[in-house]
């Protein structure tokens, strides 16, 4: 059956399950340019350690997980945060501070979710709006019934 863009169940299922995968390689991409830009490399391990973990979903792609993973360190630097300032200390460390701010991870991460979020709320919708159109479709309807399956009556 087709939805009311013209495409069946299997290919709107299929377009969500490239759209997550192009999304999570973007997202990928887009945190090692940040990261070579703002040269948050001291090691190079945060650079390499972004990987996206396989997506779970229900098979519709109606429920599902998307995971990414890296380094905590990718953390602290996209908050400006560090070793230099002890726990419990009021801020005043005696000295100028060092680490600034690097933000690789958060600027452009919620936007995209933001993105991910109206793609699937459109993809669903159209395929909502397909199962109420072909409800009203009277020779569908009526071939989905007993007494014409059992006659074999043409529409």
């Amino acid at each position: 059956m087709t939805n009311a863009i013209g495409l069946n169940n299997a290919d709107a299922i299929d377009q969500r399950q490239r759209y997550v995968e192009a999304w999570n390689s973007t997202m990928l991409s887009i945190w090692r340019e940040q990261i070579t830009l703002l040269d948050v490399i001291d090691t190079g391990q945060l650079l390499q350690s972004p990987v996206s973990l396989p997506v779970r979903s229900d098979g519709r792609l109606f429920n599902l997980n998307i995971t990414q993973q890296f380094l905590e360190y990718g953390l602290w630097q996209d908050y400006g945060t560090g070793r230099e300032t002890p726990r419990g200390n009021s801020g005043d460390i005696g000295r100028p501070k060092i680490r600034e701010r690097r933000q690789w991870f958060s600027r452009k991460y919620y936007s995209s979710v933001l993105n991910l979020r109206d793609f699937f709320a459109d993809s669903i919708g159209l395929e909502f709006c397909g199962i109420f159109t072909e409800m009203f479709d009277d020779r569908l309807f009526k071939s989905m019934t007993e007494y014409y399956k059992r006659n074999k009556r043409p529409l």
